[in-house]
């Protein structure tokens, strides 16, 4: 009797064990981590439709930081490093010096809650990677690394120097459908889940789930692997806070010189900064991109008390996108809020004064990038103007009653191809 009593008070006391770091760790994602992944952990927070790349979405699964197989849950240790050290390159923050260990585990058991897979699957972990840590890379790894970059063809997505040249792959989405451009490697500073030798070697075994990123661990032996990860971090540039002043100056004029050559690239990489698709892409309800409406327009909102709007097709089409527009046109609606009948734009949910600050050189280009995306027929209305009593009544609520009024995305496309 006493034997059966010890199992239940230890089972109790476990089970509530969890329950308390499952309560506490839902408390902490609802104060830190539901304004970008959202209250189910979709990756659609309020601050998700801004942020490139979106946030994670814990309910698919899909995770690209692991030391398991491809397609495989990660482990909770994995989990726990994202959450402790965040994700260069992204808006992911290092938490460890705002959360404690426990907390840090504790929001880690949660996040796993969001997906069934958890309950059911275990990750299938990669014997080899702990067997070993490569050691410094010397002139012969470093020479069979190149050759197994050029084996596995790395170039069609990362370009012969590792910062796009001649890459062919230049359109990349994610599993949802959203830009995702290649990593340049020339920046490891940037690399998703660190810059170590084993770091990099992980991405080239495990893969990124979710993303263009294959696992290479059919195509190639552990041994390439290694030796392409000492290979690819030969790649890296000396980071601006490394240089002189000098140096900072043949940098920037090597950037812009480079630009000037190729204007497209440069312009696809402007606007993929500034996020246009995210706006000028109809979206489905959690927050997705509409398949075959890239930059097609047609996401409303309500921004009040000022009106609706819709967002303007992108596109190279003539009659309902930007191919009837001159180039003096698109830079007035970009960078003055000016469009082509001379009326003006409220500086949101456009934000034109953010763009007033580009340069002749990158205005030029995002208009030689924008004249290459091919043509869709999206007709956009024109904006609602709400009645006079309305607006009147809202401005008194923003200005009079300090009130925050509300800015309200839709989901679906309200142009003329409506019902995609």
């Amino acid at each position: 009797m006493r034997f059966l009593f010890a199992i239940f008070l230890v089972c109790g006391v476990a089970l509530c064990g969890v329950a308390s770091a499952q309560t506490s760790g839902k408390a902490i994602y609802d104060e830190r981590c539901v304004q970008c992944h959202g209250i189910d952990g979709r990756g659609n927070g309020a601050a998700a439709p801004v942020l490139m790349p979106r946030p994670r979405d814990f309910a698919a699964a899909q995770f690209k930081l692991r030391t398991t197989e491809t397609g495989s849950l990660p482990t909770d240790d994995d989990l726990i490093r994202t959450i402790t050290y965040g994700v260069p390159g992204t808006s992911m923050p290092g938490w460890q010096k705002f959360l404690s260990t426990s907390d840090i585990a504790a929001v880690a058991a949660y996040i796993k809650s969001f997906s069934p897979r958890f309950a059911v699957e275990r990750p299938q972990g990669i014997p080899t990677v702990a067997a070993s840590v490569p050691g410094a890379p010397t002139p012969q790894t470093v020479a069979a690394g190149k050759a197994v970059y050029e084996k596995l063809r790395c170039a069609a997505c990362h370009g012969t120097d590792g910062k796009g040249t001649g890459a062919i792959a230049t359109d990349l989405k994610d599993d949802a459908g959203r830009p995702l451009p290649a990593t340049n490697l020339t920046e490891p500073w940037t690399f998703r889940g660190g810059a170590t030798p084993q770091d990099v070697y992980l991405r080239f075994r495990t893969g990124m789930n979710g993303t263009p990123m294959p696992s290479f661990a059919t195509a190639a032996s552990e041994t390439e692997l290694r030796n392409l990860a000492a290979y690819v971090l030969t790649l890296a540039r000396k980071p601006v806070w490394d240089m002189t002043a000098e140096e900072v100056s043949a940098f920037y004029q090597a950037q812009a010189a480079e630009a000037e050559r190729d204007p497209v690239r440069r312009g696809r990489y402007v606007v993929s900064s500034i996020g246009c698709s995210f706006c000028h892409t109809p979206i489905r309800g959690d927050g997705s991109l509409v398949d075959g409406m890239l930059f097609a327009g047609g996401q409303k909102w309500t921004a009040a008390p000022f009106g609706d709007f819709v967002s303007y097709n992108l596109t190279s089409d003539k009659e309902t996108g930007l191919g009837g527009w001159s180039d003096d046109q698109i830079k007035a609606a970009l960078t003055r809020g000016i469009r082509p009948d001379g009326s003006r734009m409220i500086p949101f949910p456009m934000p034109w004064p953010s763009y007033a600050s580009l340069s002749a050189s990158d205005l030029n280009a995002v208009v030689a990038y924008l004249r290459t995306i091919p043509p869709i027929s999206n007709r956009i209305p024109a904006p609602s103007r709400p009645n006079i009593v309305s607006y009147l009544w809202g401005k008194f609520q923003l200005l009079i009653l300090k009130k925050d009024m509300p800015l309200l995305a839709y989901p679906g496309n309200s142009g003329s191809a409506g019902g995609v």
